[in-house]
């Protein structure tokens, strides 16, 4: 069992000033050495991007006239990096935490997620890495989901659960209710469910046509082995995630190939 505290990164997608980040540094601080590398603004949706072609600019972000963490203007990926081997390079983590996110990461959204992509910055870095969602588009209060997200991930902690395999991180996304209403904490599959995307034509005042992404999801996940199904059924979904995109089944039926330039 792990007595000592561990020194944890936290970042997100949703900026720094967002209130499920605070929220969740505010309940980790409870057993974590907790520094925070965030973006500057909202990067919701970039994915696992990173910026190469333009300068990073940060700023210290100061929290009622004291130090709270380092602002990044650029990607989550960005601020996970440039946290972990700039700014405290000198700390040895042993987490990454990356949330609480506004928002559910589960099926298809995990592709676009900066939630995600951060945490797996982490794990590029060779650090354990944990994303956390809220699942819920509309106003909400982080305060029960981040005791809740800081007791599970305490518990992984401490019982030396949080030892991975290289690449691994988890995906937790916690359903929108009462902590009374709460079933318990499932093991998940990324489920199959998948946004039927569509776009909405609108005027600008100067009459010319801009876009708008819209769509709904069609759910595709019944069972609770699922993250989309588990959460709907009010549990808390806990995935086990890796970057490595290889289709092993496909890999060996088509390995064999016999291939020509002409």
């Amino acid at each position: 069992m792990n007595t000592r505290k561990p020194n944890i990164l936290v970042s997100n997608d949703d900026g720094i000033e967002a209130p499920g980040l605070q929220r969740l540094v505010e309940e980790l601080k409870s057993f974590a050495n907790v520094y925070v590398s965030a973006p500057y603004t909202q990067q919701s949706a970039v994915g696992h991007s990173i910026t190469i072609f333009y300068p990073l600019r940060t700023y210290e972000h100061l929290k009622d006239g004291k130090f709270f963490g380092i602002a990044v203007e650029g990607t989550p990926a960005d601020a996970v990096k440039i946290g972990v081997l700039h700014f405290f390079k000198d700390v040895k983590f042993d987490m990454v935490v990356s949330g609480i996110n506004h928002g559910a990461n589960t099926a298809i959204n995990i592709i676009y997620s900066g939630t995600v992509s951060a945490a797996t910055e982490g794990t590029i870095l060779k650090i354990p890495s944990i994303a956390v969602s809220l699942t819920t588009f509309t106003k909400a209060d982080f305060i029960e989901p981040a005791k809740i997200a800081s007791a599970i991930i305490k518990q992984m902690w401490e019982d030396d659960k949080i030892n991975l395999h290289e690449g691994t991180l988890l995906n937790m996304n916690i359903p929108n209710v009462p902590l009374n209403e709460i079933k318990g904490v499932k093991v998940t599959k990324q489920g199959r469910s998948y946004w039927e995307d569509a776009f909405e034509v609108r005027k600008d005042p100067n009459g010319r046509d801009y876009y708008w992404l819209t769509g709904h999801m069609e759910y595709r996940d019944i069972s609770t082995e699922f993250d989309v199904a588990a959460v709907k059924e009010n549990y808390v979904s806990i995935t086990p995630l890796h970057f490595d995109l290889t289709d092993y089944l496909t890999y060996e039926e088509i390995k064999n190939w016999q291939l020509n330039l002409k």
